[in-house]
């Protein structure tokens, strides 16, 4: 059975851990004076020279190597009766920089990253303290890193109010550039700009760094009026159509397309996001507010998003009745919504529950496009409010 002693490449190896942790590079770029460092090693005691003489050799032979460079090995003395005292590796020493940058190999990445350090710390020195909390990170961004700084000090310099994050004007940056890179860019943005210049509480890159968003749309139905179907720029649908008192909401684009639109009513496509869609619509508040999702943990969680902007909210085709009318159109739920919803009334949430818990089977779902149209209109039909529009 092979010896248990410990052999040159293991000390390459414990040093190459502190290598990836990035420890060695930041105490460089943080101008730290080299602290030695040291590994005890196994080797052969002294009953075991003689019985394994030839394995003893070997191992410390190789270690006789070893200490030619880069290593620096201490010995100590060993005494055997039969083969008299002997001086054997006893411990390890790594005793600069340079001897660790040569037994790991890695001399061209650290002139790599002294070169990308200074060119940090001469165009953004407020970089620094990043480059030197993450010197690996920086190296695997080393193809790439003249044209990150180069767009965070674009933005530092050249920003202006309501500009779009397209107008960047970096050679080899576009937008494509920038959400590959998001994450860095957040990092070294948030350290470059002047803290008023940053909206921590934003949800997305553009907002965080006050560009200007892609706006969002309303596509709407009205039933007067020169066309039929309008799409409108939710900042600016700043009041509804004329006329207008009730607003239905649904997600499925064909049954949104078919819905069959009572007088003085508009129905607006949820398209998956009605919370989104909706929420910068203020007038909302003043009008009969319907939304019809589909009969699932999502839906209901749609719903209780949307009432805590707008309470008045009612949903339609949402209930116990509908769902078991159409049994035979259920599918599966994915991956049901396990939150707690605190705006559902008393039926909706009891709904939620059962389906939560799978007392109607698992996962139930019965998506909007699933329920018969004959349904849709019998409960228009059946809504107090249509009848009087």
């Amino acid at each position: 059975m092979a010896p248990s002693w410990t052999r040159p490449p293991e000390v390459r190896a414990w040093l190459g851990k502190k290598w990836k942790s990035g420890a060695l590079l930041t105490a460089l770029a943080e101008g730290k004076d080299w602290e030695p460092l040291d590994l005890p090693l196994r080797g052969p005691a002294a009953g075991e020279i003689a019985g394994r003489l030839a394995e003893v050799q070997e191992w410390a032979a190789a270690w006789d190597r070893a200490a030619r460079g880069p290593l620096r090995v201490e010995y100590k003395k060993v005494g055997g009766r039969q083969v008299g005292s002997n001086m054997i590796p006893c411990r390890a020493w790594i005793d600069g920089y340079e001897p660790a940058w040569e037994l790991l190999g890695v001399r061209a990445d650290v002139r790599r990253f002294s070169t990308l350090a200074r060119a940090t710390a001469e165009s953004c020195p407020r970089l620094v303290p990043w480059v030197t909390r993450r010197p690996l990170r920086l190296l695997r961004l080393a193809g790439r890193w003249d044209e990150l700084l180069a767009a965070v000090r674009w933005i530092d310099e050249r920003q202006t109010p309501g500009m779009y994050l397209r107008q960047v004007d970096v050679p080899g940056v576009d937008t494509k550039f920038i959400e590959q890179h998001r994450g860095v860019l957040t990092e070294l943005l948030d350290l470059q700009l002047a803290p008023d210049r940053i909206d921590a509480d934003a949800p997305d890159f553009a907002g965080r760094y006050r560009f200007r968003r892609k706006p969002g749309y309303v596509r709407f139905r009205v039933t007067a009026g020169a066309f039929t179907e309008l799409s409108v720029r939710a900042d600016e649908f700043a009041a509804p159509p004329p006329g207008t008192s009730r607003v239905y909401v649904v997600e499925n684009e064909i049954t949104y397309l078919a819905f069959p639109l009572p007088a003085g009513a508009i129905v607006i496509f949820g398209g998956g996001y009605a919370v989104d869609v909706l929420e910068p619509l203020g007038w909302l508040t003043d009008l009969d507010l319907v939304y019809w999702g589909d009969i699932d943990t999502h839906g209901f969680a749609i719903l209780n998003r949307l009432r805590h902007r707008f309470g008045h909210a009612r949903s339609m085709l949402m209930d116990r009745a509908t769902l078991l009318a159409h049994r035979g159109q259920w599918v599966t739920e994915p991956r049901p919504a396990t939150g707690r919803l605190d705006r559902l009334d008393a039926e909706e949430a009891g709904l939620y529950r059962d389906l939560l818990d799978g007392t109607l089977g698992p996962s139930v779902r019965l998506e909007q496009e699933r329920i018969r149209f004959a349904a849709l209109e019998q409960a228009l039909a059946r809504d107090p409010a249509t009848r009087l529009g």
